[in-house]
Protein backbone atom coordinates (compact mmCIF):
# COMPACT_ATOMS: atom_id res chain seq x y z
CA UNK A 1 0.00 0.00 0.00
CA UNK A 2 1.47 3.38 -1.02
CA UNK A 3 -0.92 5.70 0.82
CA UNK A 4 0.96 7.52 3.61
CA UNK A 5 -2.19 7.33 5.71
CA UNK A 6 -1.95 3.55 6.04
CA UNK A 7 1.49 2.38 4.87
CA UNK A 8 3.29 2.61 8.22
CA UNK A 9 0.65 2.68 10.97
CA UNK A 10 -2.30 0.75 12.28
CA UNK A 11 -5.64 2.48 11.64
CA UNK A 12 -6.64 4.99 14.32
CA UNK A 13 -3.75 3.86 16.54
CA UNK A 14 -1.18 6.30 17.85
CA UNK A 15 2.43 5.27 17.16
CA UNK A 16 4.48 3.75 20.01
CA UNK A 17 6.11 7.07 20.84
CA UNK A 18 7.30 8.64 24.05
CA UNK A 19 4.60 11.25 23.47
CA UNK A 20 1.78 8.68 23.35
CA UNK A 21 3.16 7.01 26.47
CA UNK A 22 3.02 10.32 28.38
CA UNK A 23 -0.29 11.80 27.17
CA UNK A 24 -3.90 11.22 28.21
CA UNK A 25 -5.46 10.02 24.98
CA UNK A 26 -9.27 10.31 24.94
CA UNK A 27 -11.67 7.59 23.76
CA UNK A 28 -12.10 7.29 20.01
CA UNK A 29 -14.72 9.55 18.46
CA UNK A 30 -17.44 8.34 16.12
CA UNK A 31 -16.96 8.14 12.35
CA UNK A 32 -18.97 10.27 9.94
CA UNK A 33 -22.11 8.55 8.73
CA UNK A 34 -24.98 9.92 6.70
CA UNK A 35 -25.63 13.43 5.40
CA UNK A 36 -24.47 16.51 7.29
CA UNK A 37 -24.49 20.28 6.80
CA UNK A 38 -21.96 22.79 8.13
CA UNK A 39 -20.68 26.26 7.46
CA UNK A 40 -17.13 24.90 7.19
CA UNK A 41 -15.75 21.38 6.75
CA UNK A 42 -12.12 20.90 7.82
CA UNK A 43 -10.12 17.94 6.50
CA UNK A 44 -7.44 16.97 9.00
CA UNK A 45 -7.44 17.17 12.80
CA UNK A 46 -3.92 18.40 13.51
CA UNK A 47 -2.69 21.84 14.56
CA UNK A 48 -3.88 23.52 11.35
CA UNK A 49 -7.33 22.05 11.16
CA UNK A 50 -8.11 22.24 14.86
CA UNK A 51 -6.91 25.84 15.19
CA UNK A 52 -9.03 26.84 12.18
CA UNK A 53 -12.03 25.01 13.63
CA UNK A 54 -11.57 26.54 17.08
CA UNK A 55 -11.24 30.08 15.71
CA UNK A 56 -14.32 29.65 13.52
CA UNK A 57 -16.44 28.08 16.25
CA UNK A 58 -15.53 30.86 18.65
CA UNK A 59 -16.80 33.27 15.97
CA UNK A 60 -20.16 31.46 15.95
CA UNK A 61 -19.75 29.25 12.87
CA UNK A 62 -20.83 25.61 12.57
CA UNK A 63 -17.75 23.47 11.88
CA UNK A 64 -17.17 19.79 11.14
CA UNK A 65 -13.66 18.30 11.28
CA UNK A 66 -12.89 14.99 9.54
CA UNK A 67 -9.80 12.88 10.19
CA UNK A 68 -8.86 9.56 8.60
CA UNK A 69 -7.51 8.30 11.94
CA UNK A 70 -7.59 10.24 15.24
CA UNK A 71 -7.29 13.90 16.19
CA UNK A 72 -3.56 14.50 16.66
CA UNK A 73 -2.61 11.17 15.08
CA UNK A 74 -0.41 12.63 12.32
CA UNK A 75 2.63 14.89 12.38
CA UNK A 76 1.09 17.23 14.98
CA UNK A 77 1.36 14.49 17.60
CA UNK A 78 4.72 13.03 16.51
CA UNK A 79 7.08 15.91 15.74
CA UNK A 80 10.18 17.21 17.50
CA UNK A 81 8.19 19.78 19.46
CA UNK A 82 10.37 22.72 18.40
CA UNK A 83 8.68 26.12 18.21
CA UNK A 84 11.03 28.04 15.93
CA UNK A 85 11.36 31.67 14.90
CA UNK A 86 11.00 32.79 11.31
CA UNK A 87 11.04 30.42 8.35
CA UNK A 88 13.22 27.74 6.82
CA UNK A 89 14.72 30.57 4.75
CA UNK A 90 16.39 33.42 6.58
CA UNK A 91 14.95 36.92 6.49
CA UNK A 92 17.71 38.24 4.23
CA UNK A 93 16.72 35.65 1.61
CA UNK A 94 13.07 36.68 1.87
CA UNK A 95 13.86 40.38 1.74
CA UNK A 96 16.00 39.95 -1.38
CA UNK A 97 13.19 38.11 -3.20
CA UNK A 98 10.01 39.71 -1.87
CA UNK A 99 11.19 43.16 -0.81
CA UNK A 100 11.91 44.63 2.61
CA UNK A 101 8.29 45.52 3.36
CA UNK A 102 6.72 42.11 2.65
CA UNK A 103 9.61 40.35 4.43
CA UNK A 104 8.97 42.50 7.52
CA UNK A 105 5.25 41.71 7.45
CA UNK A 106 6.02 37.99 7.21
CA UNK A 107 8.45 38.21 10.12
CA UNK A 108 5.83 39.97 12.24
CA UNK A 109 3.32 37.23 11.42
CA UNK A 110 5.77 34.50 12.48
CA UNK A 111 6.25 36.30 15.78
CA UNK A 112 2.48 36.37 16.19
CA UNK A 113 2.40 32.64 15.39
CA UNK A 114 4.62 31.92 18.40
CA UNK A 115 2.48 34.17 20.60
CA UNK A 116 -0.71 32.41 19.43
CA UNK A 117 0.75 29.02 20.31
CA UNK A 118 1.80 30.18 23.77
CA UNK A 119 -1.61 31.68 24.53
CA UNK A 120 -3.60 28.69 23.27
CA UNK A 121 -1.26 26.29 25.05
CA UNK A 122 -1.54 28.17 28.35
CA UNK A 123 -5.32 28.12 28.09
CA UNK A 124 -6.00 24.66 26.66
CA UNK A 125 -2.91 22.48 27.22
CA UNK A 126 -0.72 23.78 30.05
CA UNK A 127 0.68 20.26 30.50
CA UNK A 128 2.37 20.67 27.10
CA UNK A 129 4.94 22.77 29.01
CA UNK A 130 6.33 25.46 26.73
CA UNK A 131 10.03 25.92 27.57
CA UNK A 132 12.07 28.75 26.01
CA UNK A 133 15.20 28.26 23.95
CA UNK A 134 16.39 26.72 20.69
CA UNK A 135 20.06 26.55 19.75
CA UNK A 136 21.06 26.28 16.09
CA UNK A 137 24.39 24.59 15.55
CA UNK A 138 26.93 25.21 12.78
CA UNK A 139 29.48 22.62 11.64
CA UNK A 140 32.14 25.01 10.39
CA UNK A 141 33.26 28.62 10.64
CA UNK A 142 31.45 29.66 7.46
CA UNK A 143 28.10 28.40 8.76
CA UNK A 144 28.74 29.95 12.17
CA UNK A 145 29.44 33.32 10.53
CA UNK A 146 26.21 33.02 8.52
CA UNK A 147 24.21 32.48 11.73
CA UNK A 148 25.99 35.39 13.43
CA UNK A 149 25.18 37.66 10.49
CA UNK A 150 21.53 36.62 10.62
CA UNK A 151 21.34 37.44 14.33
CA UNK A 152 22.81 40.87 13.64
CA UNK A 153 20.37 41.41 10.75
CA UNK A 154 17.37 40.56 12.95
CA UNK A 155 18.56 42.95 15.65
CA UNK A 156 19.30 45.78 13.25
CA UNK A 157 16.29 45.42 10.96
CA UNK A 158 13.50 44.13 13.22
CA UNK A 159 14.72 44.94 16.71
CA UNK A 160 14.69 41.23 17.62
CA UNK A 161 16.81 40.90 20.76
CA UNK A 162 16.07 37.29 21.80
CA UNK A 163 18.81 35.62 19.73
CA UNK A 164 22.55 35.78 20.31
CA UNK A 165 25.49 34.30 18.37
CA UNK A 166 27.65 31.75 20.16
CA UNK A 167 31.32 30.96 19.66
CA UNK A 168 32.53 27.36 19.55
CA UNK A 169 33.34 27.44 23.28
CA UNK A 170 30.07 29.12 24.25
CA UNK A 171 28.04 26.67 22.17
CA UNK A 172 30.01 23.73 23.55
CA UNK A 173 29.30 24.84 27.10
CA UNK A 174 25.58 24.25 26.40
CA UNK A 175 25.58 21.45 23.81
CA UNK A 176 28.14 18.83 24.79
CA UNK A 177 28.95 17.62 21.30
CA UNK A 178 32.37 17.88 19.63
CA UNK A 179 30.74 18.42 16.25
CA UNK A 180 29.77 22.07 16.40
CA UNK A 181 31.87 25.10 15.51
CA UNK A 182 29.46 27.61 17.01
CA UNK A 183 25.90 28.72 16.40
CA UNK A 184 23.17 30.81 17.94
CA UNK A 185 20.80 30.63 20.88
CA UNK A 186 17.24 31.92 20.33
CA UNK A 187 15.40 32.37 23.63
CA UNK A 188 12.35 33.69 21.76
CA UNK A 189 11.85 30.18 20.39
CA UNK A 190 11.14 27.08 22.48
CA UNK A 191 9.83 23.53 22.70
CA UNK A 192 6.72 21.69 23.87
CA UNK A 193 5.13 18.25 24.28
CA UNK A 194 3.43 18.24 20.86
CA UNK A 195 0.82 15.53 21.42
CA UNK A 196 -0.50 17.05 24.63
CA UNK A 197 -0.87 20.36 22.79
CA UNK A 198 -2.86 18.98 19.86
CA UNK A 199 -5.10 16.91 22.14
CA UNK A 200 -5.77 20.09 24.13
CA UNK A 201 -6.74 21.93 20.95
CA UNK A 202 -9.14 19.11 20.01
CA UNK A 203 -10.84 19.23 23.41
CA UNK A 204 -11.10 23.02 23.24
CA UNK A 205 -12.60 22.86 19.75
CA UNK A 206 -15.26 20.41 20.93
CA UNK A 207 -16.10 22.62 23.91
CA UNK A 208 -16.61 25.46 21.42
CA UNK A 209 -19.11 23.33 19.46
CA UNK A 210 -16.95 21.75 16.75
CA UNK A 211 -18.01 18.28 15.64
CA UNK A 212 -14.96 16.02 15.17
CA UNK A 213 -15.34 12.72 13.33
CA UNK A 214 -12.54 10.14 13.36
CA UNK A 215 -11.85 7.17 11.04
CA UNK A 216 -13.40 9.36 8.34
CA UNK A 217 -11.03 9.51 5.38
CA UNK A 218 -12.06 12.00 2.72
CA UNK A 219 -11.81 10.48 -0.74
CA UNK A 220 -13.48 13.16 -2.88
CA UNK A 221 -14.50 16.80 -2.79
CA UNK A 222 -17.03 18.28 -5.22
CA UNK A 223 -15.92 21.87 -5.86
CA UNK A 224 -19.47 23.16 -5.98
CA UNK A 225 -21.17 25.87 -3.92
CA UNK A 226 -21.77 24.55 -1.35
CA UNK A 227 -18.96 22.01 -1.64
CA UNK A 228 -19.60 18.34 -0.94
CA UNK A 229 -16.97 16.42 1.05
CA UNK A 230 -17.32 12.65 0.73
CA UNK A 231 -16.06 9.88 2.99
CA UNK A 232 -16.74 6.17 2.72
CA UNK A 233 -19.92 6.39 4.77
CA UNK A 234 -21.01 10.01 4.79
CA UNK A 235 -21.21 13.40 3.12
CA UNK A 236 -20.78 16.95 4.37
CA UNK A 237 -22.23 19.89 2.48
CA UNK A 238 -20.31 23.02 3.49
CA UNK A 239 -20.00 26.60 2.31
CA UNK A 240 -16.22 26.38 2.79
CA UNK A 241 -13.68 23.57 2.92
CA UNK A 242 -10.28 23.80 4.64
CA UNK A 243 -7.65 21.26 3.63
CA UNK A 244 -5.34 20.65 6.60
CA UNK A 245 -3.81 17.21 6.02
CA UNK A 246 -0.27 18.39 5.13
CA UNK A 247 1.98 15.36 4.42
CA UNK A 248 -0.94 12.97 4.79
CA UNK A 249 -2.95 14.82 2.13
CA UNK A 250 -0.77 14.67 -0.97
CA UNK A 251 -3.25 13.59 -3.65
CA UNK A 252 -6.70 14.87 -2.69
CA UNK A 253 -6.17 18.18 -4.48
CA UNK A 254 -4.01 18.41 -7.62
CA UNK A 255 -2.87 21.99 -7.03
CA UNK A 256 -1.65 21.13 -3.54
CA UNK A 257 -0.17 17.79 -4.58
CA UNK A 258 2.00 19.42 -7.25
CA UNK A 259 3.57 21.73 -4.65
CA UNK A 260 3.72 19.60 -1.50
CA UNK A 261 5.15 16.14 -1.05
CA UNK A 262 5.41 13.82 1.95
CA UNK A 263 8.73 13.24 3.69
CA UNK A 264 9.37 10.96 6.66
CA UNK A 265 11.34 11.85 9.77
CA UNK A 266 12.14 9.71 12.81
CA UNK A 267 12.74 10.17 16.53
CA UNK A 268 14.34 8.02 19.24
CA UNK A 269 13.84 8.48 22.98
CA UNK A 270 16.55 7.13 25.24
CA UNK A 271 16.13 5.77 28.72
CA UNK A 272 16.04 8.50 31.41
CA UNK A 273 19.58 9.86 31.68
CA UNK A 274 19.40 11.25 35.20
CA UNK A 275 22.54 13.18 36.09
CA UNK A 276 24.04 12.15 32.73
CA UNK A 277 21.65 14.56 30.99
CA UNK A 278 24.13 17.33 31.81
CA UNK A 279 26.69 15.46 29.65
CA UNK A 280 24.42 16.24 26.67
CA UNK A 281 22.71 19.58 27.40
CA UNK A 282 23.43 21.93 30.26
CA UNK A 283 20.28 23.98 29.61
CA UNK A 284 16.72 22.76 29.03
CA UNK A 285 16.62 23.93 25.42
CA UNK A 286 16.03 22.31 22.06
CA UNK A 287 18.74 22.07 19.39
CA UNK A 288 18.65 21.87 15.60
CA UNK A 289 21.60 21.99 13.24
CA UNK A 290 22.04 23.41 9.78
CA UNK A 291 22.59 20.18 7.93
CA UNK A 292 20.31 19.82 4.91
CA UNK A 293 19.31 16.43 6.36
CA UNK A 294 18.75 17.95 9.79
CA UNK A 295 19.39 16.59 13.28
CA UNK A 296 17.17 17.90 16.09
CA UNK A 297 17.10 16.99 19.76
CA UNK A 298 16.12 18.03 23.28
CA UNK A 299 15.54 16.58 26.73
CA UNK A 300 12.15 15.37 27.93
CA UNK A 301 10.72 16.22 31.35
CA UNK A 302 12.13 12.95 32.71
CA UNK A 303 15.58 13.62 31.20
CA UNK A 304 15.43 11.36 28.17
CA UNK A 305 17.20 12.53 25.04
CA UNK A 306 14.68 12.88 22.23
CA UNK A 307 16.86 12.69 19.12
CA UNK A 308 15.38 13.13 15.64
CA UNK A 309 16.51 13.05 12.05
CA UNK A 310 17.14 10.52 9.28
CA UNK A 311 14.71 11.76 6.64
CA UNK A 312 13.77 9.35 3.87
CA UNK A 313 11.96 9.98 0.62
CA UNK A 314 9.78 6.93 0.09
CA UNK A 315 6.37 6.36 1.64
CA UNK A 316 7.56 3.34 3.62
CA UNK A 317 9.37 3.61 6.93
CA UNK A 318 12.47 1.41 7.33
CA UNK A 319 11.77 -1.94 8.96
CA UNK A 320 13.94 -0.98 11.94
CA UNK A 321 14.16 2.72 12.76
CA UNK A 322 16.68 2.46 15.59
CA UNK A 323 20.04 1.55 13.97
CA UNK A 324 20.47 4.63 11.78
CA UNK A 325 19.12 6.98 14.44
CA UNK A 326 21.48 5.47 17.03
CA UNK A 327 24.39 5.90 14.63
CA UNK A 328 23.56 9.59 14.15
CA UNK A 329 23.03 10.13 17.87
CA UNK A 330 26.31 8.46 18.85
CA UNK A 331 28.20 10.41 16.20
CA UNK A 332 26.85 13.56 17.78
CA UNK A 333 27.30 12.35 21.36
CA UNK A 334 29.95 9.62 21.68
CA UNK A 335 29.35 9.63 25.44
CA UNK A 336 25.94 7.96 24.86
CA UNK A 337 27.21 4.74 23.24
CA UNK A 338 25.94 2.57 26.10
CA UNK A 339 22.55 4.26 26.49
CA UNK A 340 19.37 2.23 25.97
CA UNK A 341 16.74 3.47 23.51
CA UNK A 342 13.21 2.94 24.83
CA UNK A 343 11.07 4.38 22.02
CA UNK A 344 11.40 4.93 18.27
CA UNK A 345 8.76 6.27 15.93
CA UNK A 346 8.31 8.04 12.64
CA UNK A 347 5.95 10.49 11.03
CA UNK A 348 5.23 12.15 7.72
CA UNK A 349 5.47 15.88 7.17
CA UNK A 350 4.91 17.98 4.06
CA UNK A 351 7.66 19.89 2.27
CA UNK A 352 7.67 22.29 -0.68
CA UNK A 353 10.45 22.95 -3.21
CA UNK A 354 11.49 26.11 -1.35
CA UNK A 355 10.86 24.66 2.15
CA UNK A 356 8.36 27.49 2.73
CA UNK A 357 4.71 26.95 3.70
CA UNK A 358 2.09 26.61 0.97
CA UNK A 359 -0.94 28.70 1.98
CA UNK A 360 -3.36 28.86 -0.92
CA UNK A 361 -6.93 29.11 -2.15
CA UNK A 362 -7.52 26.28 -4.63
CA UNK A 363 -11.12 27.32 -5.40
CA UNK A 364 -13.26 30.28 -4.26
CA UNK A 365 -14.50 28.27 -1.28
CA UNK A 366 -11.59 25.83 -0.72
CA UNK A 367 -8.47 26.86 1.21
CA UNK A 368 -5.39 24.83 2.03
CA UNK A 369 -2.28 25.08 4.20
CA UNK A 370 0.67 22.70 4.43
CA UNK A 371 4.26 22.17 3.40
CA UNK A 372 5.59 23.57 6.67
CA UNK A 373 8.87 21.75 6.11
CA UNK A 374 9.83 21.26 9.74
CA UNK A 375 8.59 24.66 10.98
CA UNK A 376 5.03 23.55 11.54
CA UNK A 377 4.58 23.59 15.32
CA UNK A 378 3.91 27.34 15.30
CA UNK A 379 3.24 28.01 11.61
CA UNK A 380 0.60 25.33 11.11
CA UNK A 381 -1.73 26.51 13.85
CA UNK A 382 -1.27 30.11 12.75
CA UNK A 383 -2.09 29.10 9.18
CA UNK A 384 -5.32 27.67 10.55
CA UNK A 385 -6.10 31.04 12.14
CA UNK A 386 -5.36 32.85 8.87
CA UNK A 387 -7.66 30.52 6.94
CA UNK A 388 -10.38 31.11 9.52
CA UNK A 389 -9.95 34.86 8.98
CA UNK A 390 -10.20 34.41 5.20
CA UNK A 391 -13.39 32.35 5.53
CA UNK A 392 -14.86 35.24 7.52
CA UNK A 393 -13.94 37.69 4.75
CA UNK A 394 -10.71 39.07 6.22
CA UNK A 395 -8.09 37.73 3.80
CA UNK A 396 -5.36 40.38 4.03
CA UNK A 397 -3.08 38.40 6.36
CA UNK A 398 -3.88 35.14 4.56
CA UNK A 399 -2.75 36.79 1.31
CA UNK A 400 0.55 37.88 2.89
CA UNK A 401 1.38 34.29 3.87
CA UNK A 402 0.14 33.11 0.46
CA UNK A 403 2.77 35.34 -1.18
CA UNK A 404 5.58 32.99 -0.08
CA UNK A 405 7.21 31.44 -3.17
CA UNK A 406 6.06 27.80 -3.42
CA UNK A 407 6.30 26.66 -7.06
CA UNK A 408 5.30 23.23 -8.28
CA UNK A 409 7.85 20.45 -8.13
CA UNK A 410 9.53 19.83 -11.51
CA UNK A 411 7.52 17.21 -13.31
CA UNK A 412 4.50 17.64 -11.06
CA UNK A 413 3.24 14.74 -8.98
CA UNK A 414 4.77 12.08 -11.23
CA UNK A 415 8.41 13.18 -11.00
CA UNK A 416 8.53 15.08 -7.71
CA UNK A 417 9.54 12.06 -5.59
CA UNK A 418 12.39 10.67 -7.75
CA UNK A 419 13.79 14.12 -8.47
CA UNK A 420 13.67 15.12 -4.82
CA UNK A 421 15.19 11.80 -3.73
CA UNK A 422 18.11 12.40 -6.10
CA UNK A 423 18.57 15.93 -4.79
CA UNK A 424 18.36 14.82 -1.17
CA UNK A 425 20.90 12.05 -1.78
CA UNK A 426 23.30 14.65 -3.16
CA UNK A 427 22.79 17.02 -0.21
CA UNK A 428 23.12 14.14 2.26
CA UNK A 429 26.46 13.25 0.64
CA UNK A 430 27.56 16.88 0.91
CA UNK A 431 26.61 16.86 4.61
CA UNK A 432 28.71 13.74 5.24
CA UNK A 433 31.67 15.16 3.35
CA UNK A 434 31.40 18.52 5.11
CA UNK A 435 31.00 20.46 1.85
Amino acid sequence: MTNALYRNDRPATFPPSYYAATASIPPERAALRGQHRADVCVVGAGYTGLMAALELAEAGMDVIVLDAHRAGWGASGRNGGQVGSGFNKDQRWLSARLGAGPARMLWDLTEEAKALLKSRLARHAPDANFKPGIAHGAYDAVEARHLRDEVEYLRRTYGYQDAEPLTRDAFGAIVKSPRYAGGLLDMGAGHIHPLRYVLGLAAAAERAGVRIFERSEVHHIDQTDPAVVATGHGRVRADYVILAGNGYLPNLNRHVAARTMPLNSFIAATEPLGDRAAEVLTQDIAVADDKFVVNYFRLSDDKRLLFGGRENYTVAFPQNIEPELRKRMETMFPQLKDVRIDYTWGGTLGITPTRLPLITRTAPNILSAGGFSGHGVAHSGFAGKLMAEAVRGQAERFDIFASLPTPAFPGGTMLRAPLLAAAMTWYSLRDRLGL
